[in-house]
């Protein structure tokens, strides 16, 4: 039962061990059973918390733009452990988080024309904090966004 469970789970979507477990536990199977037939899952492959991260990680930043502190904290929630979780945002690139953030910026900045500088730069801060980017990364791409902008240019 407990090896049905979790290949019903893992039809759905990836899941991490914790997340399994957490699916077993509410159905209330032996935890002794569910420890061995995650292990036999993981030995199989069918349950890897380091690939179920990378791909986490991958399509977070593409289809929401998030920065690696948001990342962690998606990771942690879904029970993956800090160690994986590590190795996985090391390979974030600093660059690219900053031009996904520039990304980011402009895309918003369209739908805050015609406001005042400062009400932009803190939506665009907001938007960004909540994302998980650094305050100065952040501040960085807000100015140079907004200097850019003809509405904004001294003339």
């Amino acid at each position: 039962m407990a090896r049905q469970i979790v290949l019903r789970q893992l039809t759905n979507s990836p899941k991490s061990r914790a997340q399994l477990e957490q699916a077993l536990a509410r159905r209330e199977c032996d935890p002794d059973v569910a420890s061995a037939v995650l292990d036999r899952m993981e030995d199989v492959g069918l349950v890897d918390d380091e690939a179920y991260a990378g791909m986490l990680v991958r399509s977070q930043q593409a289809g929401r733009g998030l920065a690696r502190r948001a990342l962690a904290q998606t990771l942690r929630q879904k029970g993956v452990s800090d160690e994986v979780a590590e190795a996985v945002l090391e390979d974030v690139d600093p660059a690219d988080e900053e031009e996904r953030a520039r990304a980011l910026v402009e895309k918003r900045l369209r739908r805050l024309h015609g406001l005042d500088a400062t009400v932009q730069t803190r939506r665009l801060a907001g938007m960004l904090a909540r994302k998980g980017y650094p305050s100065d990364v952040s501040m960085r791409v807000i100015r140079e966004a907004i200097a850019g902008t003809a509405e904004h240019q001294r003339d």
